[in-house]
């Protein structure tokens, strides 16, 4: 899934191309938004809040925001306005086209799609806790920043380390890429509860500046080398050997709770890590044993 760099590199490549300029050609593909009809419309800005994306308009006497979530799978690609034919009526993965006499930007299989009055913006954000990219986050004097993110996180004590920064209801735009990586990092396992964690402000500092060091990279990398297959420490390395210690990287899940309004249910996510790098409780992790990920067949105990 995108988070808060790719998701933020998205906003500006929309501002870019749509800022201050009138739709031409504005389709919104989506059950609830078939009928909407935004030509003519003035773009204000598009903004990146963690893992949301905010594209906000006028039209007429009206401001609106269209509120775009990438999910696993979607993006946004622009292109010059008559560079290419597409997209056409029958592509059935577009999900939205904004476009002025100089590009188009076409949402493909976006997870969500929204309109609602720029001053309703916090029916669809309002739930989440400060955006971990934002300009101010590390200052603890902003309302909403380090701070308020940290007591977030020590308001659920027994939870683990590893869902804590997962929950966007305690800060905003995190993943698991940058999750496992940060807690690698600092040799710390992911299913530690937030109560024996020493210094949570540390693991928050060190995902924030992972996420900063991607945001001008369209390849992210937390080792330095952007090549295939050598991006990440521990992420997406299940079944192979930790290239600190030699060890062999594991996979297991954590559940995370409170994600969206309303949502009562956890939802496992896929976490990876070095047992050895990290030593700790593993409460999901078997113990069996798993083939590198990607090898051709599921490992004993699975992961999803």
């Amino acid at each position: 899934m995108p988070e808060g760099d790719t998701v933020r590199r998205t906003a500006v490549r929309l501002h870019q191309a749509l800022a201050g300029r009138e739709l031409t050609r504005a389709e919104l593909r989506w059950p609830t938004l078939a009928t909407v009809d935004l030509t003519g419309s003035l773009v204000v800005e598009s903004v990146a809040y963690g893992k949301h994306l905010l594209t906000r308009l006028r039209r007429g006497g009206e401001a609106l925001t269209l509120h775009s979530h990438l999910r696993m799978e979607g993006s946004w690609r622009v292109h010059a306005t008559g560079s290419r034919t597409w997209p056409a009526a029958s592509d059935h993965t577009v999900r939205a086209v904004l476009a002025n006499a100089d590009w188009t930007a076409v949402g493909l299989r976006l997870g969500e799609l929204d309109l609602v009055a720029t001053a309703d913006e916090h029916t669809l954000i309002g739930h989440l806790g400060p955006d971990i990219l934002a300009p101010d986050f590390a200052d603890p004097a902003a309302e909403r920043g380090v701070a308020e993110a940290l007591h977030r996180i020590a308001a659920h004590p027994d939870e683990p380390i590893a869902a804590a920064l997962l929950d966007q209801r305690n800060l905003a735009g995190v993943g698991t890429f940058y999750a496992c990586e940060a807690l690698f990092a600092a040799g710390l396992s992911p299913w530690t509860p937030v109560r024996d964690v020493a210094d949570v402000g540390r693991i928050v500092d060190r995902a924030r500046r992972m996420l900063a060091a991607n945001l001008d990279r369209a390849v992210p990398t937390t080792t330095g080398d952007t090549r295939n297959g050598n991006q990440s420490w521990v992420h997406s390395r299940s079944g192979r050997p930790c290239r600190r210690c030699g060890a062999t990287v594991r996979v297991a899940g954590v559940e995370v709770h409170h994600r969206s309004p309303g949502q009562t249910a956890g939802l496992e996510r896929v976490l990876f890590y070095c047992p050895r790098c990290q030593p700790g409780p593993t409460p999901t992790d078997g113990g069996r044993p798993q083939a590198p990920l990607g090898a051709g067949r599921r490992p004993a105990g699975g992961y999803r």
